[in-house]
């Protein structure tokens, strides 16, 4: 079934504050000239709704996987509700989206928990869920350069994973990309990727909010186009996320989503994209969401506690989960509404619970990274706390994939992981080349580990 022909809708920049102003998604603007609120990209919903919620399903579900180009995209497949002015041949798509939705039966029976499934956004181009985003980001700047508006480059701040993804887009597309990071702060892994895509990478003797701090004077000075989330472009995408998870459910609503935050665009994302679904009749409810925050970078965690009333940004200190050390998330406000909205929960993990979590998942058959592993941290504290109950359905969001992050499972199965602990480390086992002792090996080891086999 064909959905809308893009011709027909149409889509802009508005306000979050409630300022009446609009403007083109092809304009250079990140936040409102009357107020200076954050932006939303907002869409005609009436004119969307001349598709019913039952005909809107089935247009996404048979372009899942499809060869018709942009349709295979799990972000271009549902275009006309993230962004109908691109034209099919500015279109900047590496297929994303998509990815596998992980039933961890055996990780979810050690919990307790029947219906438990992990969202592998890491199993994508880049290994993270940024794809998502900076695939429409790239796109509308592909637009406006074939429409002759000057875009000399596009520039983000990151903690690896932005930055991997703007510097593989930006490169499919021939377009010059910018990245900062902070210097010796994110994994090897994720350093290479920008290199080796061709990107300008600039490592600053900073954290993640002195290079958010450089990058948008750079974009408001010099006319370099910003890709960091607060540009609402890349909200469009990742609110694919939420969409790919009702279709894989068969459109069963989860009682809870779980997503780790940092500069808290995913949450924003997640919940624009389910609210939209819900107006639009494809769903009839909600599902509850929970913002998982490492202990170390919480400052949303603090404000949940105060019930929003109060914010303040704090000087973020190193956690394990490098992603998601930010102390000034940029889309505070954005997801500050959502978790009201949704009747959301925020929670924070410690440094040993979050590699506590990764280790027993990773020793069911996932392979987590130490940002997933804050949300399966927080997972087992609602469960333990009855908020989560054994027969709910649960999806937890992983965010990247864990090979970006192997200097840091390497480190702890060394027992070479400053302050935290290494009890469930797998030691690698050196032998001699004699069969005798591979045997025997083998065999203590199986009786150590499987004692009921």
């Amino acid at each position: 079934m064909p959905g809308l022909p893009v011709e027909s809708l149409s889509a802009w920049f508005q306000c979050m504050n409630g300022c009446s102003k609009r403007w083109p998604l092809t304009e250079v603007i990140y936040n409102c000239t009357e107020c200076g609120g954050l932006l939303m990209v907002q869409h005609d919903m009436e004119a969307l709704r001349k598709l019913s919620g039952e005909q809107w399903r089935r247009v996404f579900d048979e372009r899942t996987h499809s060869t018709e180009w942009p349709f295979g995209s799990g972000v271009w497949g549902k275009r006309e509700l993230v962004c109908p002015v691109v034209a099919d041949d500015n279109v900047v798509s590496m297929y994303e989206g998509n990815t596998n939705l992980f039933w961890a039966k055996r990780y979810g029976d050690q919990l307790g928990l029947e219906r438990l499934w992990l969202k592998l956004c890491g199993n994508t181009h880049t290994g993270s869920f940024k794809d998502l985003g900076m695939t429409v980001l790239v796109s509308v700047v592909q637009q406006m350069r074939a429409e002759g508006k000057t875009v000399p480059a596009v520039a983000c701040a990151s903690t690896g994973d932005t930055s991997a993804a703007l510097a593989a887009y930006a490169a499919y597309a021939e377009i010059p990309a910018i990245v900062l990071l902070p210097k010796a702060k994110i994994s090897t892994a994720q350093l290479i990727q920008p290199i080796s895509n061709g990107a300008i990478t600039i490592s600053l003797e900073t954290d993640f909010d002195g290079c958010m701090e450089i990058v948008q004077r750079i974009s408001s000075d010099e006319g370099i186009y910003l890709a960091n989330s607060m540009n609402s472009l890349r909200i469009e995408g990742q609110k694919t996320v939420g969409m790919e998870i009702l279709q894989q459910l068969d459109w069963e609503i989860p009682d809870w989503i779980i997503i780790p935050g940092g500069n808290l665009g995913n949450v924003s994302a997640l919940g624009k994209g389910l609210l939209e679904l819900l107006e639009l009749g494809v769903i009839d409810k909600l599902p509850r969401l929970v913002c998982a925050q490492a202990e170390h970078a919480n400052p949303f965690f603090t404000a949940y506690r105060s019930k929003f009333e109060k914010f303040e940004p704090i000087e973020a200190r190193p956690t394990l989960a490098s992603a998601i050390q930010i102390g000034n998330p940029v889309s505070y406000q954005r997801a500050a509404s959502v978790i009201d909205r949704f009747d959301g929960i925020v929670e924070q993990a410690s440094e040993q619970e979050l590699v506590d979590a990764v280790v027993e998942a990773d020793s069911t058959g996932l392979f987590n990274c130490p940002h997933t592993g804050v949300a399966l941290a927080v997972l087992k504290k609602l469960v333990a706390g009855g908020q989560i109950a054994a027969g709910d359905l649960v999806v937890v969001v992983s965010t990247a994939h864990g090979l970006k992050f192997t200097d840091f499972k390497v480190r702890y199965h060394e027992r070479n992981l400053p302050g935290v602990g290494t009890e469930m480390a797998n030691e690698e086992i050196v032998l001699p080349p004699r069969f005798d002792a591979v045997r025997d090996a083998i065999y203590r080891e199986i009786e150590r580990r499987f004692p009921d086999s």
